[in-house]
């Protein structure tokens, strides 16, 4: 996904209420920018380090900057805007980056389905065939190249496995994608120790059926990219 225009550097101060960010620009400048995302973004951030973030020229927006990417307290790069991953799939599944995803000849983007008042992220179709795909966005680095989903605990992160399940119980394909946005990546699993239901879920989810892949992104100020797959391991 090329970004234009590139990404603006800052230094990040601190984010709060969940949704906003403190940033110092390089001409000494402070300002106050959106924070997409409902996470805690732990392990994602520290104070006085690197940050990048867009601008919109959006009169209707009350903040005008986005936080994008972050510096993780190890050195690497997080992507933290949530708005980005469903994108970032799609963009690969149609450039051929995702190879468990192809031979579908239509992608269609938050699709109602379900028993539970969900809309899936992506659904592919090709004739009578039907593959759902939920996208995560997964940045919590521990250490090893370890990058675990979810950060925090997540009620509807279940509610959307348990809605995987019931498609392959009908006959469909449902896939979950970790998009992994932290540059240092080299393997994905799930975070027991901070949602342990999710984790018994996601067990349950992949002995019923439902595949799981995570690929890891690039991330830079002129682009952000899913780059080829990565591990993951229970």
């Amino acid at each position: 996904m090329k970004i234009e225009p590139p990404l603006e550097q800052a230094i990040l101060l601190k984010r709060y209420k969940r949704f906003l960010a403190d940033i110092r620009l390089a001409n000494g400048e402070e300002m106050t920018i959106h924070c997409p995302n409902t996470g805690s973004m732990k392990n994602c951030w520290a104070p006085e380090t690197p940050c990048w973030f867009s601008r919109s020229n959006d009169p209707k927006r009350k903040l005008p900057g986005t936080l994008e990417i972050t510096s993780t307290p190890d050195g690497f790069l997080a992507g933290v805007n949530t708005g980005r991953p469903n994108k970032l799939v799609r963009e690969a599944i149609e450039s051929g980056v995702i190879a468990e995803l192809q031979e579908y000849s239509e992608i269609r983007p938050e699709v109602k389905y379900g028993d539970e008042n969900s809309r899936i992220d992506l659904l592919l179709i090709d004739g009578e065939r039907r593959c759902y795909v939920e996208v995560k966005n997964t940045t919590l680095g521990v250490g090893d190249g370890r990058v675990l989903f979810p950060d925090a605990v997540t009620i509807r992160g279940a509610k959307h496995l348990r809605e995987l399940m019931a498609m392959v119980e009908q006959g469909h394909r449902a896939v979950l994608v970790f998009c992994v946005q932290h540059s240092g990546a080299q393997s994905v699993g799930p975070a027991d120790e901070i949602d342990p239901v999710y984790g018994q879920t996601l067990r349950e989810a992949m002995d019923a059926g439902v595949e799981v892949l995570a690929y890891g992104c690039d991330l830079s100020a002129e682009e952000i990219s899913l780059r080829s797959a990565l591990p993951f391991y229970l």
